[in-house]
């Protein structure tokens, strides 16, 4: 499955292993994350693509301007 942005993802490595979070935009090798609680739009986690399991839901673009 692709992930793209708005993509739903679960991490697969790292402290967040096991929590959901969404992509906000893919750089190269790299997506930079949020969940709204801990990593907020304003402070997204950059984490590898490899490290990511995509879900099948992906937020409309209005649901990306929000913490919520």
């Amino acid at each position: 499955m692709e992930i793209k942005r708005g993509t739903v993802v679960c991490s697969a490595a790292g402290h967040d292993k096991g929590n959901f979070c969404t992509v906000l935009s893919l750089a190269g090798p790299y997506a930079l994350v949020c969940d709204g609680k801990r990593r907020t739009l304003e402070r997204p986690k950059k984490k590898k693509l490899i490290h990511l399991f995509p879900t099948r839901t992906i937020l409309p673009e209005e649901a990306l301007h929000s913490n919520r």
